[in-house]
């Protein structure tokens, strides 16, 4: 079957909710633990059905946000979402509660009651009120990121649209192309900022209702950091600001003495050579095929998993008018299909996100085996450590796509590896400030934004770009509206895939299994456990940073940037 055979079908809330009550009947009064886990299993069966509908109803609303019949099942989701939790916490409390525990631990594995006992703590009908407007900001905020009708040159783009501009060679467009952008986040900035201040406040109520002290406490146990805390990530950002923000300085300062700019402003940032960046040689049809031989070449598994994708029709990459903006893999329980979903532009950026999303869909893919719904995907970080990770992988096929420009593609890749990490940093350091404060003014979260950014960015320069300078670059990340501490996971995992670009260089065929154990093992284990799976080293390890950004700094020392120019 294709995408566009899969079936969706509204479930009936009722129905679901008698058929779970009875099964958890069923799993209270069992005498032996095999009725339990038979009854366990068709419970799972059951969240399997409507996790299907759900994903599909979410996919097709964000490829088209103007499909009114999907817009009306987005809002349903956004309702019933929360009551559909609530149903499955009394599965939750008859797991953890249950008087054959050590059985079904053995059975399913410590973790998995881990994040059952995090589920328990985060959700209660208490709070079903707060999650479902919760649901509908976030998907305000989606519609108005997607409203973007941005007029240049005599045609109207998205915000997506408008990417290939800001890598233009010609530096006046690519600061128009800019401050066009700005301008829609400057027009509806105080629509942003109201949505954000209402989520605040009604997350730091949820939190406060459910017994945490703040927002920050639940969003770690929300987030199922069963293994690491607030403290261990301060002192990774503490590492961070250390040795890699000095490296990723210098970066910058290389890039503006090639590209001869006396300042290098905020929209010279993503233009690396005045020959102009790399780019695809090809349409997004160009890239998939190059792809398809990529994945042929770098393993059965790929192969297989590849020509899946390719033949479910699982790839939705091109940009569109009222498609969502971004990029994200999800997967659809019932057809046991990963799902990918992009906004391709003509830039680098396109085979970036190809082989990113892939990392998550192939690891998926490998965990297909696993019966837990719950557990298909690992916890957050885990998982960006399959996407990253793909990134550098791949690195022997980009001559596929970049022809004569694979070094250069190559070298712009790893240093924005580097780059990206202080920004990520920020971004998570941002979402403790916000949440520890949660009365604070919109003036005063974009003083806190654009604070960190001196800190962590010290060579950013925004030049006659008022809204930010004042601190309002943050709107444009999704996260931090949708994914609250969803983000020191891509900094996390980052160092990880620098340490699997590493082990390639080293030994392939050894750091490819590595990579396989860890996407086989799905979410059987906790991110420190799939860590030592991976034989990485932890990036909570003091000497870890410094390790490893010291043999990628001279690896980019060793290459004469110039000779791309």
């Amino acid at each position: 079957m294709t995408f566009n055979e899969f079936k969706y079908e509204r479930p009936d809330f009722d129905q679901y909710k008698k058929e779970i009550s009875s099964l958890v009947n069923q799993i209270e009064s069992s005498n032996q633990p095999s009725a339990q886990i038979e009854s366990i299993k068709q419970v799972w069966a059951k969240q399997s059905d409507l996790a299907t509908q759900a994903e599909l109803a979410a996919i097709r609303y964000s490829i088209n946000t103007e499909d009114k019949f999907y817009e009306k099942e987005s809002e349903y989701w956004d309702e019933f979402g929360p009551l559909y939790q609530e149903i499955e916490l009394d599965f939750k409390k008859a797991l953890v509660k249950s008087k054959f525990r050590k059985d079904l631990e053995k059975e399913f594995g410590t973790h998995y009651f881990n994040l059952l006992e995090n589920g328990l703590k985060v959700f209660s009908p208490d709070v079903i009120e707060e999650c479902q407007e919760e649901n509908k900001l976030i998907t305000e905020y989606n519609k108005l990121m997607a409203s973007a009708k941005i007029e240049y040159n005599g045609t109207t783009y998205n915000l997506a649209g408008l990417g290939p501009f800001k890598i233009s060679t010609d530096r006046s467009v690519r600061k128009e192309s800019s401050e066009l952008a700005n301008d829609f986040f400057a027009t509806n900035k105080n629509k942003f900022e109201d949505i954000f201040d209402k989520l605040v406040k009604l997350r730091d109520k949820k939190a406060k209702k459910l017994g945490f002290e703040n927002y920050i406490e639940f969003g770690y146990v929300n987030m199922n950091r069963t293994d690491y805390d607030q403290n261990m990530v301060a002192n990774f950002r503490k590492q961070i600001l250390e040795y890699l923000v000095p490296t990723a300085t210098k970066l910058y300062q290389r890039q503006k003495e090639r590209l001869g700019l006396s300042e290098l402003y905020y929209y010279d940032e993503k233009f690396e050579f005045n020959s102009g960046n790399a780019k695809p040689h090809g349409d997004a049809h160009f890239i998939v095929q190059n792809a398809q031989k990529m994945y042929n070449e770098l393993s059965p598994e790929t192969k297989e998993f590849f020509e899946f994708m390719v033949n479910s029709q699982l790839l939705d990459l091109e940009t569109a008018p009222a498609k969502q903006p971004g990029g994200y893999c999800t997967y659809i329980n019932n057809y046991k299909a990963p799902f990918i979903f992009s906004n391709f532009n003509g830039t680098a950026g396109d085979v970036d996100v190809l082989t990113h999303e892939v990392g998550h869909a192939f690891q998926v893919y490998q965990s297909r085996y696993i019966e837990i719904p719950d557990l298909m995907f690992p916890t957050c970080e885990s998982c960006e450590i399959h996407s990253m990770s793909m990134e550098f992988i791949t690195f022997p096929w980009m001559n596929l796509f970049f022809k004569e420009e694979a070094d250069k593609y190559k070298f712009i890749h790893m240093s924005d590896a580097l780059k990206f990490i202080p920004y990520g940093i920020i971004v998570d350091e941002f979402q403790h400030l916000i949440y520890a404060n949660p009365n604070a003014s919109a003036q005063e979260r974009n003083t806190f934004f654009r604070e960190l950014e001196k800190k962590y960015l010290p060579h950013r320069i925004y030049a006659d770009a008022p809204l930010l300078e004042d601190g309002c670059f943050w709107f444009r990340q999704g996260h931090i509206f949708q994914l609250p501490f969803y983000y020191i996971d891509y900094t996390l995992a980052q160092i990880c895939a620098l340490q699997f670009w590493k082990k390639m260089n080293h030994d392939r065929t050894s750091a490819w299994q590595d990579y396989l154990n860890i996407c086989k093992i799905g979410g059987l284990k906790s991110f420190l456990g799939i860590v030592q799976l991976g034989q990485l080293l932890s990036p909570f390890d003091n000497g870890c940073v410094e390790n490893i950004i010291g043999e990628i700094d001279n690896y980019l020392s060793s290459i004469n940037d110039k000779e791309f120019n």
